[in-house]
């Protein structure tokens, strides 16, 4: 499966709280951290655009550490 090429912002931000991350601030780029079961954290900074590239998608989920199949199979439910 691919990332979609123009992903609405909305769908990805909710995609991303279904995988227990939340936003902590919002500007040019929104910042979101997600705490793990270990007491680690896990960052992720994305661009405030209202559709949002598969090749930005690609880089989001390297950054959060989410595989492509977990973060497609939770954006095909939202």
């Amino acid at each position: 499966m691919k990332f979609p090429k123009d992903a609405p912002k909305r769908r990805v931000i909710k995609t991303l709280e279904i995988l227990n991350f939340k936003i902590v601030r919002a500007g040019k780029h929104i910042s979101m951290i997600r705490e793990n079961t270990d007491g680690s954290k896990t960052h992720l900074t994305m661009p405030n655009h209202e559709r949002i590239k598969g090749s930005t998608l690609r880089t989001i989920c390297r950054q959060a550490r989410i595989s492509r199949k977990e973060f497609l199979k939770t954006y095909e439910r939202v």
